[in-house]
């Protein structure tokens, strides 16, 4: 079992995510006030904690929210899931992993800065099943998937 490290949040698409203390995940939709919200199957998107330390290694200034991730995850191995994995965050919210990777904007500013991108290769992304208010410190842990759905191809 792992734990939200970090919540963050933009209400506009291609800019970095502000961290905050609460926010609530609508089902089918996302996260409230996100612009990433929407009917579709990148509704959330997580980054592990433990990969973005090892970006820090080469950028110490990096932030949550830097890759654009809605939620920072620690201490639960994001490279286990599959799509069609469930992850319930403080025994309410449900989430259903629906993609693995995407492709990175041209214009990455981390990318640029580092010469590498993370969310390519380990971001996670999912839909909202079961909605609620998700806190900084709340427990997550992944359910085996129930049927496995078809992969959607990084865009």
């Amino acid at each position: 079992m792992g734990f939200i490290e970090a919540i963050c949040i933009s209400r506009k698409k291609g800019v970095a995510k502000k961290p905050v203390e609460t926010a609530h995940f609508i089902s089918d939709w996302g996260l409230n006030g996100d612009a990433h919200a929407g009917r579709w199957h990148r509704q959330v998107s997580l980054l592990a904690g433990e990969s973005i330390d090892r970006m820090k290694q080469k950028l110490p200034q990096l932030a949550p929210g830097a890759f654009a991730e809605n939620l920072v995850v620690r201490g639960l191995d994001l490279s286990a899931v599959q799509v069609g994995d469930r992850l319930k965050i403080a025994d309410i919210i449900l989430l259903e992993v629906t993609q693995i990777g995407k492709e990175c904007h041209t214009a990455c500013a981390i990318r640029t800065l580092v010469g590498d991108c993370i969310m390519p290769r380990e971001g996670i992304f999912a839909r909202v099943v079961k909605g609620g208010i998700v806190r900084a410190g709340d427990p997550i842990h992944k359910i085996s998937a129930e049927f496995k759905i078809t992969l959607i191809q990084p865009e």
